[in-house]
Parts: C-alpha cells; sequence; structure tokens
C-alpha cells in the first residue's frame, strides 16, 4: 500500500478527519493538546480567522491515519508565522505518528508543508526534550529550523508519597502560611477544597475563573481572547478535557464564594494545570497557593505522581517545583522578509546582552578597584 500526503485547509475536511483523528490519537496516547476536539474548539472560536489558515499535514495509508502535523498559519506584525495549531491554548506541541511510520515519511511530510509556502517564519516551540518533532527540525526540507533564543520552562512538582507526607516535607514557614492562610478565610466562612465531579454544573465555575482572570489581566495590562465575556472558548476546552475524562476541575470556597479555581487534568500519570486564578479581595490568604497545595495533595492522593505546571516560569509555580524542563523553540525563515526578520530580532537580543554585560561590568568595576 502506498502513502499518501494530504494538507487540511478548511474547517468541512478538518471535521470530516475527526474519527481517524481520535483513532490514532487514543493509540499513541498522545497529550489532550495534540487532539481533534482541542484543535477544533480552537479553530471554531478563534477570534481572527481572517489572519490565520489551517495547515495540518496528514499521512494516509488507504484510509488508515498514519500521521499528523498540526500546524496553522498566523498573520501578525506584518509577517506570517507558521505555528502548531491551537498554538496560543497548548503548552506542549508535537507531531503523532503510529508506531511504524518510518522517518523518512514524516521528513516527506514536513518537505510537503515546507513546499506550499505561504509563510515567512515556521516557528515551532514548546517542544519536550522527548518530542517526536525534534527528530524533523534536525534536518533541511526547504526550511532550515534552528534553535531560537525564546525558549519557555516547564516547572513540576514530583514525589513518591502521599499527599500529608509531601506536605509534612515543605519548610516550616510554608506550612505554617498555608494554615494561616486557611485561618484567615475560615474568619469569613466555611472553607472547602473540592475537585469537582464529572456530574458537577461547570458553567459558574468557569464563569467564576474567567471573570477573575479578566480582572487579574485588566490590572496587569493584559488580555486574553481565552477569558473575554460571552465567548465559548473556555468551556469547549473544558468540555474536551470532560469528555476524554480527564478533566480535574478544582476549587476553594470560602463560605458562598468561589476565592480560587484550577481547570487541570490527568495524562501520563501526571496532573496537569491548565488554568488558574483567584480573588485578590482575598489576596491576604493567598488563596491561590493555598488551592495549589490542596490540589498538589489531592493528586499524590489519587494517582498521579507528578504535578505540571506548564508553562511559564511565575512564582507561584516554582514556590513548589522540584524540577524544570526546558521546551525547545526552532525558528526558520521561508521568505526574504522572515530571513531579514530573523536577522533583526538575533542583532536585537546580541544588543540587549551587550548592555546587559556593560552594566554588570560598571556595577562590578567599583567593586573591583
Amino acid at each position: 500500500m502506498t502513502a499518501r500526503i494530504e494538507i487540511v485547509r478548511d474547517a468541512d475536511r478538518l471535521a470530516e478527519i475527526g474519527p481517524a483523528w481520535d483513532a490514532l490519537w487514543s493509540a499513541c496516547g498522545a497529550l489532550v493538546f495534540q487532539s481533534h476536539g482541542w484543535i477544533s474548539a480552537w479553530w471554531r472560536n478563534a477570534p481572527d480567522r481572517a489572519d490565520r489558515s489551517l495547515r495540518i499535514g496528514l499521512i494516509w495509508e488507504d484510509e488508515r491515519l498514519l500521521a499528523i502535523l498540526p500546524l496553522a498559519t498566523h498573520r501578525r506584525r506584518g509577517l506570517v508565522f507558521l505555528e502548531w495549531a491551537a498554538n496560543s491554548h497548548s503548552d506542549y506541541g508535537d507531531l503523532i505518528a503510529a508506531a511504524g511510520v518510518a522517518q523518512t515519511q514524516l521528513d516527506a511530510l514536513w518537505s510537503r508543508v515546507c513546499a506550499d509556502r505561504g509563510f515567512d517564519i515556521a516557528l515551532i516551540n514548546r517542544l519536550l526534550p522527548d518530542a517526536r518533532m525534534r527528530a524533523l527540525v534536525a534536518r533541511d526540507h526547504g526550511v532550515r529550523l534552528q534553535p531560537n533564543h525564546r525558549t519557555e520552562t516547564s516547572h513540576r512538582v514530583t514525589a513518591q508519597v502521599d499527599g500529608a507526607s509531601w506536605f509534612e516535607g515543605q519548610t516550616k514557614k510554608a506550612r505554617q502560611n498555608h494554615r494561616r492562610g486557611w485561618k484567615f478565610l475560615e474568619d469569613a466562612g466555611p472553607v472547602r477544597f473540592s475537585v469537582l465531579g464529572a456530574d458537577a454544573p461547570r458553567g459558574p465555575v468557569l464563569d467564576r475563573l474567567a471573570a477573575l482572570k479578566r480582572q487579574w489581566l485588566l490590572a496587569q495590562g493584559h488580555s486574553s481572547a481565552l477569558f473575554e465575556a460571552g465567548t465559548q472558548t473556555l468551556a469547549d476546552l473544558v468540555e474536551v478535557l470532560a469528555q476524554k475524562q480527564i478533566l480535574r476541575l478544582c476549587v476553594l470556597e470560602c463560605g458562598d464564594a468561589i476565592v480560587a479555581v484550577s481547570v487541570n487534568f490527568v495524562q501520563h500519570g501526571s496532573m496537569m494545570a491548565f488554568v488558574t486564578s483567584y480573588d485578590p479581595a482575598y489576596e491576604r490568604a493567598s488563596p491561590g497557593t493555598l488551592l495549589m497545595s490542596e490540589y498538589i495533595k489531592w493528586a499524590f492522593d489519587n494517582g498521579p505522581s507528578t504535578v505540571d505546571f506548564l508553562c511559564g516560569a511565575e512564582a507561584f509555580k516554582t514556590r513548589f517545583a522540584t524540577e524544570a524542563v526546558e521546551l525547545g523553540t526552532f525558528a526558520g525563515a521561508a521568505t526574504l522578509k522572515g530571513r531579514l526578520a530573523l536577522t533583526a530580532d538575533e542583532a536585537q537580543r546580541a544588543l540587549r546582552a551587550w548592555r546587559q554585560r556593560r552594566t554588570t561590568s560598571a556595577v562590578e568595576q567599583p567593586l573591583a578597584a
């Protein structure tokens, strides 16, 4: 049987290949970020569809789907980027390939995607150390991908003990802060931590999460389409997690108020924290940190031996993390405009590094003198 390559570019075809995609995704044990439901939910709700297009590469053997390279293009800042589909909502990117698919077949798939052009820069990011895509970026198939300085970090906490033992293993100060924060909340009303069951209504909790996240983003001078009022994206993504029976929606309540929420899911023996927010009105109690402690304890009591905080090096993630994993980023130009943009970006990075070295040297010079 002869393998054939297809490039999916429209929503109708994306819907048609759902069953075959689901079968391959399940067989490979891939992460939810590469699932058909996740990428379809993103595409269905993308607010800037006029600036995007699907570029999903497939390898077929008759009616059997062998590999998926879930990519899309996005026009921004005057350039067109080739990147992961649902990149803005996915913490880890990768391709999916059935057992036995030859590297030469995957090379041909990437070559076909690159040959179609229509983009200035390929930006392939958030690759775990064992990502299958790393074997492709190491090769030249018309667009030479090189390691990029925009790396990201994933922090996680791992333990082979139960929740109570993990908590007792924290520093004395951390334990005292937890008990002090819990007591502060109890002064305002009964405090409850829960992981919502599959049949529990999620709408009010997600509405509360989105409202808290919008409040935080506004205070930081940022915005995100994921949390905008009236949008369905967050609910649809959470529904994907629920349908795959991996959702763990963690809630901390004080009296009648939800003071912290975390949308988590469990795969590969790890609880992954997708979206978290808290009510700043209770900031004195550090409700976000309280919630993290509680769901870490819950995870270690209920199967997962790792809690993965996903992308980002925020201080609240490093507070509990026992390890950090660097995620690879690779970039390559497909046009002259893309090459000029990457050259300019590298020059700016070099200039910033030079200024930093100069500043450091100026500070150290008097000490040396």
